[in-house]
């Protein structure tokens, strides 16, 4: 969008026909010229509409592209248009060469007729889902910097110079978007459900303990990246779980993160619902927190369980008594459960740390390379015939013993003392012969 001459907004050369029946795209226009407008210069420092004047940086077609706005899009058709302008408006702001994409994600109004009338680059993203739709216009972005937001008008695009400003010259990787109070951010009456009011300073919670993510709205979908940056993260998640996958991925893998207060707008769309669904997309989300945490998921319960099954195995090898409780074999049984379902906990916390450090979902843990460098294949099987050869040792010792008395009647109250440690030991042995092989498996080094 550009001018030649200083001219009144109604004689502007707009990008459809202004004869014919008025379309959203142009209320739209109208609506962000007098938005914009209002936060101009004197006339004595700066000619009238001289927020439409292009720089010459930014046409010079010689010059990368240093800024993609991206907006994914599902019939926005009531706000698309504004979303767009206010975007040329800050790439004209800022002086730089940039663009604006809309990932259409099968829109059935007029969002891609709007987008196109306006200069906006369509990108056709046929696979459902939120984070779909964003991967695909991201992956099309020509420029250096990524920009990206929703495209009903909650979020402000007029105010991408101050999330460019904190990450040009490599100053960040990632600038997170903030509409919290805690952060410094703001929202408007009606622009947040009061469950989310909720819900999203908890996941936000989550985040800051589970992965120590130094952000304050995990949630908030306006936010800039450096596209080598994204391109290191190897982005998954095709829902609305991408945004908190960016936030962690790039926390565990030491990204310099920078937040911008912002202030939350009502949602401007009056045809169509939000595309946010509270409960399901909640679950996914804490669903991936704990994909994304073996630690949390499987090595933290493992270690309560095995402290729960050492305790009790000690209670009844001691013989102890406590308030009157005598703890004999049944504590025991129970105890030597707790202790193979935290085995296996934690065997599936080892594998799941080092797949996801294989496939390069997580960075690779020191403490697992040094457990896999102390305990290799052989040392672990080794380990693991020891225990089962005790245990059935102990079996067959039992056996025997029964055997020499006869086959008589048995003392319970003895002989599982011996006969549930021994299964226990035989049981956890098979646990890691077949864990280390496994280890190895998804260890082997890729060409």
């Amino acid at each position: 969008m550009s001018a030649t001459d200083p001219q009144s907004p109604q004689e502007l050369q707009l990008p459809f026909n202004t004869q014919e029946q008025r379309n959203p795209a142009e209320e739209q226009m109208d609506r962000v010229v007098d938005i914009l407008t209002a936060d101009q210069h004197s006339p004595a420092e700066k000619p009238e509409n001289a927020w439409l004047q292009v720089d010459s940086k930014v046409t010079d077609e010689t010059k990368p592209v240093e800024l993609s706005i991206v907006m994914p899009c599902l019939d926005e058709a009531d706000t698309v248009g504004t979303c767009i302008l206010k975007a040329l408006h800050s790439l004209e702001k800022m002086g730089i060469r940039g663009e604006v994409i809309v990932a259409d994600n099968g829109s059935r109004d007029d969002s891609v007729e709007i987008a196109e009338s306006l200069g906006a680059r369509v990108v056709h993203v046929d696979r459902p889902g939120y984070g779909a739709a964003l991967m695909g216009g991201i992956e099309a972005a020509k420029g250096r910097y990524v920009l990206m937001g929703d495209a009903d008008d909650s979020y402000d695009f007029s105010q991408a110079h101050k999330f460019y400003e904190q990450i040009k010259d490599g100053q960040a990787d990632l600038v997170q978007g903030c509409r919290l109070a805690a952060g410094g951010g703001r929202v408007m009456p009606g622009a947040m459900p009061w469950l989310h009011q909720w819900g999203n300073p908890a996941l936000t919670w989550m985040v800051r303990k589970m992965f120590r993510a130094k952000i304050h709205d995990v949630y908030c979908g306006m936010r800039i990246f450096s596209k080598e940056h994204y391109t290191r993260l190897d982005q998954r998640c095709t829902g609305m779980e991408f945004a908190t996958e960016m936030i962690i991925k790039s926390t565990l893998f030491g990204a310099k993160i920078s937040e911008v207060p912002i202030t939350l707008h009502p949602d401007g769309r009056k045809t169509h619902a939000p595309h946010l669904r509270t409960f399901r997309d909640g679950w996914r989300t804490l669903r991936f927190f704990l994909l994304l945490s073996p630690k949390w998921s499987f090595i933290a319960p493992g270690a309560m369980l095995a402290l729960l099954g050492v305790l009790g195995c000690f209670l009844v090898m001691a013989k102890l008594t406590v308030a009157g409780v005598v703890f004999e074999a049944h504590t025991l049984l129970l105890s030597v459960l707790a202790l193979l379902v935290s085995f296996q906990l934690g065997s599936f916390g080892l594998l799941a740390k080092s797949f996801a450090a294989t496939e390069g979902i997580l960075p690779k843990d020191a403490r697992v390379e040094r457990f896999c460098r102390r305990f290799t294949l052989e040392r672990c099987l080794l380990g693991a015939a020891g225990l089962i050869a005790a245990g059935i040792g102990t079996i067959i010792w039992q056996t025997l013993s029964w055997g020499a008395g006869g086959f008589g009647n048995l003392d319970y109250s003895v002989t599982m003392l011996r006969i549930i440690p021994a299964a226990g030991a035989v049981a956890i042995g098979a646990q890691l012969a077949f864990s280390s092989l496994m280890l190895r498996l998804i260890r082997l080094a890729r060409r």
